[in-house]
């Protein structure tokens, strides 16, 4: 009996590599046998051969076929321990959301076996499934539900011992923290995340994920030096385990490099040993954001974000970084224009620096306000009026610092003649 299994489990093997369809074809069969309580060979055959029909699945991208396989083993669970079931089930609904479909299908999945373990009261697979609803209700921007959901099970598992799926839960948290802006209730749950997952051993990518979720918390504060470390370890995580999201981290070292005025270190980075391997157009959208800031360039950003729309805009981290990039060399070339000027006509700033009059106009009356230039906007003639620094003059604080010393002087001499006395 144990000959045949092996033999047939040898023939599925020859069958993946040379004809995945009749592999599809003869795992189909062996998912749909019934297999007895006790039979140790026919369960071990059977869960191989659903493992290797999920896999095969996702790799073509059948999502609705993964997805009714996942149905279709259920019967089976009950004939495995619980412990083998929860694993079966996880890393089926991993395969699932790898495919990266309708993140709403994903959704559905994931609420629909969660209803199935509450039925069966198998509560470890319950949370380990909703950790990953959290996930995708994040991915989904649904940050009310994922919210909601991450603070009840957090409640649950604070009672449990379950350390490493409490610190995945922690840190989705602070990614929902950080995507509705609340900066310090992110750095919170990220904190308590980090201190989780010291008492335990943390897998290389959860520590590369928590690393790269500190970098962009310190970028937020814009502590680049720190960000730009963190990143580093993230990006050395990932790389280690080949996953896709190191070419994030390493978009985000570029970006605090860039951010710090070193564009030169864009290059020498990019032309390094490790990144070698992630060259493209990601890479060369960030090269072409470090030449601009190199150059000072407002033309080149902008031509740079047309160029690279896909690859520059629809990151938020990296777009809200691009805008405040895109204010500095705005103030910058500001400056550098109005310079020999004590008054100029804001027209020809404008055609200088190559905007509308509308944007110029409200980006000098905005670093007005902000006092970094003194001077006035006379609108009606559209006119800007630059005066000089004024100096302060130090006078009267000599006077007053004077004065607090004078009565310091009087009050120790005071004490000394009351002791005479």
């Amino acid at each position: 009996m144990v000959t045949e299994t092996n033999n047939e489990w040898d023939e599925i093997q020859k069958e993946l590599t040379l004809d995945p369809d009749k592999a599809i074809k003869t795992l189909h069969e062996i998912v749909q046998r019934d297999i007895q309580v006790g039979d140790e060979i026919g369960i071990k055959l059977k869960e191989k051969s659903i493992l290797a029909l999920g896999s095969l699945l996702a790799k073509r991208k059948q999502s609705q076929d993964l997805a009714d396989l996942i149905t279709a083993t259920r019967p089976f669970l009950s004939v495995v321990s619980k412990a083998k079931a929860a694993r079966l089930v996880k890393e089926l609904v991993d395969l699932f959301l790898s495919i990266k479909g309708s993140t709403s299908a994903e959704i559905q999945l994931c609420l629909d076996c969660i209803e199935w373990s509450k039925n069966e009261k198998r509560s470890y697979l319950r949370q380990a499934l909703e950790s990953r609803l959290i996930g995708l209700y994040y991915e989904n921007s649904s940050y009310t539900e994922s919210l909601s959901l991450s603070s009840k099970l957090l409640k649950e598992l604070k009672k449990l011992d379950d350390k490493e799926l409490l610190v995945e839960v922690q840190l989705t948290e602070s990614k929902v923290y950080h995507a509705v802006k609340n900066i310090p209730k992110a750095r919170a749950a990220l904190t308590a995340a980090r201190t989780t997952a010291n008492t335990i051993y943390c897998p290389p990518k959860l520590q590369a994920s928590l690393d790269l979720q500190s970098g962009i918390l310190h970028a937020e504060e814009k502590d680049f030096k720190t960000s730009y470390s963190y990143f580093y370890e993230a990006f050395e995580g990932f790389d280690s385990i080949d996953d896709p999201t190191a070419k994030l981290a390493l978009k985000y070292m570029l970006l605090c490099k860039i951010m710090l005025n070193s564009s030169d270190d864009v290059k020498s980075i990019i032309s390094g040993k490790l990144a070698l391997r992630y060259a493209g157009v990601e890479l060369e959208a960030m090269k072409s954001i470090a030449t601009a800031s190199h150059n000072r360039s407002l033309s080149e950003l902008e031509q740079a974000t047309k160029n690279y729309k896909t690859e520059l805009t629809e990151d938020p981290i990296i777009q809200s970084h691009l805008d405040a990039l895109y204010d500095n060399l705005l103030e910058q070339n500001l400056l550098r224009i109005i310079e020999p000027y004590s008054r100029v006509e804001v027209q020809h700033v404008a055609t200088i620096i190559k905007l509308s009059l509308d944007v110029v106009e409200r980006k000098l009356s905005q670093m007005i306000l902000d006092k970094k230039f003194y001077g006035i906007m006379d609108q009606s003639c559209g006119v800007l009026t630059i005066y000089e620094e004024p100096q302060v003059d130090q006078s009267f604080e000599a006077a007053l610092e004077t004065i607090n010393n004078m009565g310091k002087v009087v009050d120790a001499l005071y004490e000394k003649a009351k002791k005479l006395l």
